[in-house]
């Protein structure tokens, strides 16, 4: 009886312990991140685990983040990372265009310190749609925006002002960015005032571009080899990106 009741404490203790290793400081896991895969999903990339009780920790649910586009953009940070593919890896950007352009949907997080750097407005391409994306391509003059992973590279001086070019890193996909001249920039047309008065964000020829003031703070933290990811709630990307399975 006495090994029967050691062992049974034994395997409590083991399971105890298993759980708080999983999840860091005893985090509770929000309702909708848990939902948005399978156990088995967990069991192929245990790292997402991990990364649960910072997109808790820091309110990104709270702040509109879509469980799925941080699930994902951590997936295909952490692939690109083990490919030695990101030079300034600490920062990952997340543009989350399941939100409509009327929502700060862009977020740029420093996984290394775990802060939340910049929470703001980020517009889609004209062609895209009015106040949500819902279409998408990467042709060139299709003045869409183009979902998946990008990668920042050197900055310029455009006809948008101080300017940060992007090469997109996923073929077929947003592999045209450069030569379609992708780029982040400031925007007159990204503002709160232009929302009250047309009910929508300005738009752009499918860049991703953010506030005039805060143009050049994002830009500088971002640029030189940190991962930008655009999350497009469509099938077909999901299906197709080998950076999100």
């Amino acid at each position: 009886m006495q090994y029967k009741s050691a062992g049974l404490l034994f395997t409590i203790l083991v399971i105890a312990t298993l759980s708080i290793s999983a999840y860091p400081g005893n985090k509770t896991i929000p309702s909708g991140y848990k939902n948005s895969y399978s156990d088995s999903s967990i069991a192929e990339a245990p790292a997402i685990g991990v990364w649960i009780s910072v997109y808790h920790g820091l309110g990104l649910d709270s702040l509109g983040l879509s469980a799925d586009a941080f699930e994902q953009a951590i997936r295909g940070w952490e692939k690109l990372k083990k490919k030695g593919e990101l030079s300034n890896s600490s920062i990952l950007s997340i543009a989350d265009f399941s939100q409509p352009s009327t929502s700060k949907r862009l977020y740029i997080i420093d996984l290394e310190k775990n802060q939340l750097l910049f929470h703001t407005y980020v517009a889609h391409g004209r062609n895209s749609g009015k106040d949500q994306a819902v279409a998408y391509s990467n042709r060139a003059k299709s003045h869409m925006s183009s979902p998946g992973f990008y990668r920042t590279e050197s900055t310029y001086y455009g006809s948008n002002g101080y300017s940060l070019k992007l090469s997109g890193l996923e073929k077929g996909i947003n592999d045209n960015a450069l030569r379609r001249a992708i780029v982040v920039h400031g925007a007159n047309y990204v503002s709160e005032s232009l929302i009250e008065s047309q009910g929508y964000l300005g738009r752009s020829y499918g860049c991703p571009a953010i506030p005039t003031y805060l143009a050049r703070p994002i830009i500088n933290t971002i640029k030189d080899g940190s991962c930008l990811f655009i999350h497009a709630p469509i099938q077909q990307y999901a299906q197709n990106s080998r950076l999100v399975n």
